[in-house]
């Protein structure tokens, strides 16, 4: 096998982890009720969950705030909890299930200070 045929089968392995790991989070957001974050709507309280992609803290209006990503497979929504420096379990590649009132800003939807439950490493 050549360098070429193993990018290309390494290429392959990494779309078809993405697809698996798209249809497990499709499948918890089932189990739990959630709604797929492509189908929730401005002004509506959602429940649904993913994997935290980023997360920063990043000040709004000189007040502390942690900034976090969540992918779930349909789309992407921005998580701010307001006045918080860190909260623990709330990191990168972390599984959660959050409530909270979508909003939608000029950088794309937001949920501020969502409920949150963390979902156990290894599950999504």
């Amino acid at each position: 096998m050549g360098l070429l045929d193993t990018a290309r089968s390494r290429f392959r392995t990494g779309l078809s982890r993405t697809a698996t790991e798209e249809r497990d989070l499709r499948q918890v957001a089932e189990d739990v009720g959630a709604t797929p974050i492509d189908s929730c709507q401005r002004g509506q309280e959602v429940t649904t969950c993913g994997v935290l992609s980023s997360v920063m803290l990043r000040p709004r209006a000189g007040v502390p705030s942690v900034e976090a990503d969540l992918y779930d497979g349909t789309g992407h929504i921005t998580l701010v909890w307001l006045g918080r420096r860190q909260i623990l379990g709330i990191e990168a590649g972390r599984a959660v299930v959050i409530k909270g009132r979508m909003t939608c800003m000029e950088d794309g939807t937001t949920i501020f200070n969502p409920r949150y439950e963390l979902r156990p490493r290894g599950t999504t």
